[in-house]
């Protein structure tokens, strides 16, 4: 699949998200496009997570560079928390399509579905973007670059799946648009980057070693087969990437229900419904997975934040600035004080103390109201799972009539999560894994810092340090 003279230097970069050296014994697919190339370990960056992973890839930056701390962090200018941003300016750095039009004027770029596409320099943009109606529906949809290109895909392939993206129903169905959606785009870019979602679902939901996992890796390898094949006919060189390893899960850790009991996070209440409230609060975590940014008003609380962080069951590293300065997370973005959950635990966001208190949103998919992730979100709550599909049914109904409704079915109990991620691996079999097809660039190991480099290096660019 290396560049022929038709078609010089063009890039297929596939991010597989979650697949690991272990699992790509199950995908033979992705497995013969090792063979053919190489394969090697690929280490990332503190949190692996999606957002500040795919910063790194794409600016040769840590997060203390490109400022992608994590999938959210509390924005002290606004006062608010905010996960799951959009816009392209929040990551400092230039990207590596920009870097490579200095050198080659005109270099192609199609994005579909990596992460802070909205204002990307990029050619082709395609990413979720739902409807929001004057009366509170939520339409699936998604933003594309050019306008016209919306029509094109949505004729073709239908709608974006946004419901089979995140939520209870996530499925193989959005990684299937997504492809066909790159299959599309192939032909008109230099670099295509696509982003495939499915393994984070049933490996969060099960377990990376259950049997939904090892054939949630034989979907994804049967759906990318076409296109792999699409970028052997083109003579693309092939990328696939992940940005982290899904392992397993066992301990729902919550520190803002430990700082709200010694009196550090406060709360406002709201119709019997309790907020967090971060202008007045001392202390309050902003929980993304495995990592817990905790922000702490006053220097003068940091030891005592710091030991109380230290003490909870579950908390393997409470990192100060020093010491997130040797993980390239010392960002002022990032928390005074940043936790990494020790193996098998996470952090949850929860920080009411009583159920009944919980914010109506906390029952539903509502990754911009709550306050830190929450992979509750993939489950129809399975205390009451007749109830809860017949709630989401009966919600599914109001909605085609017209009518407001609330997708009120998502557990408020983080014990029935499976798989987690974000600290770095303790296995590289269960890390992430980077598979290429050009073997004149063949490595044992990359940084998450050296991927752009390679996609330069593959694109026939000299690499320039990044900034």
């Amino acid at each position: 699949m290396s560049g022929t003279a038709r078609e010089p230097n063009r890039v297929l970069l596939l991010n597989v998200v979650g697949l690991t050296p272990r699992l790509l014994n199950h995908a033979p697919a992705l497995r013969a496009l090792a063979e053919e190339g190489w394969q090697a370990r690929l280490d990332t960056v503190l949190p692996a997570v999606t957002c500040s992973v795919q910063s790194t890839f794409l600016t040769g930056l840590p997060p203390a560079g490109h400022g992608i701390v994590g999938n959210g962090w509390y924005f002290r200018d606004l006062g608010e928390i905010f996960l799951w941003r959009q816009h392209n300016r929040l990551v400092s750095g230039e990207k590596v399509w920009e870097t490579a039009r200095r050198a080659r004027p005109g270099y192609t770029v199609a994005n579909v579905c990596w992460w802070y596409a909205m204002g990307a320099s990029t050619d082709f943009t395609v990413t979720p973007r739902p409807v929001y109606h004057a009366d509170g529906r939520k339409s699936p949809d998604c933003y594309t670059r050019p306008p016209a290109l919306h029509g094109e895909l949505t004729s073709k392939l239908g709608p974006f799946p946004l419901f089979q993206y995140w939520g209870p129903t996530a499925s193989l169905a959005s990684s299937e648009w997504i492809t066909a959606a790159a299959r599309r785009l192939l032909p008109r870019a230099d670099l295509t980057m696509a982003y495939l979602p499915h393994l984070d679902y049933d490996l969060q939901r099960f377990g990376p070693d259950s049997p939904q996992a090892v054939r949630a890796v034989r979907d994804v390898d049967r759906v990318l087969a076409p296109l792999l094949d699409d970028a052997r006919a083109a003579g693309a060189t092939v990328v696939v990437l992940s940005e982290y390893g899904i392992t397993r899960a066992s301990r729902p850790v919550h520190p803002n229900r430990a700082l709200r009991e010694a009196g550090l996070l406060q709360v406002y209440r709201q119709h019997g419904m309790e907020y967090l409230d971060p202008w007045t609060s001392r202390a309050f975590a902003v929980a993304d997975h495995q990592v817990a940014h905790v922000y702490v008003a006053d220097p003068a609380d940091l030891p005592a934040v710091a030991a109380l962080c230290r003490s909870l069951p579950g908390v393997d590293l409470v990192l100060d600035r020093q010491a997130q300065r040797a993980h390239g997370l010392d960002h002022e973005r990032s928390g005074e004080l940043v936790l990494v959950a020790a193996p098998e635990s996470w952090f949850t966001y929860y920080y009411w103390l009583d159920d009944q208190r919980a914010p109506d949103f906390a029952r539903g998919v509502e990754i911009h109201r709550k306050p830190g992730y929450d992979p509750a979100e993939l489950f129809f709550d399975p205390a009451e799972p007749v109830a809860a599909r017949a709630r989401a049914g009966l919600n599914l109904a109001r909605k085609k009539l017209g009518l407001r409704y609330a997708m009120d079915v998502v557990p408020l109990d983080g014990r029935w999560v499976r798989g987690t991620h974000g600290r770095l691996p303790d296995d590289p079999a269960d890390g992430p894994v980077l598979l290429c097809t050009d073997r004149a660039h063949k490595r044992d190991a990359l940084a998450a810092t050296e991927v752009r480099d390679l996609l330069l290096g593959l694109a026939g660019i000299p690499a320039v340090p990044p900034g």
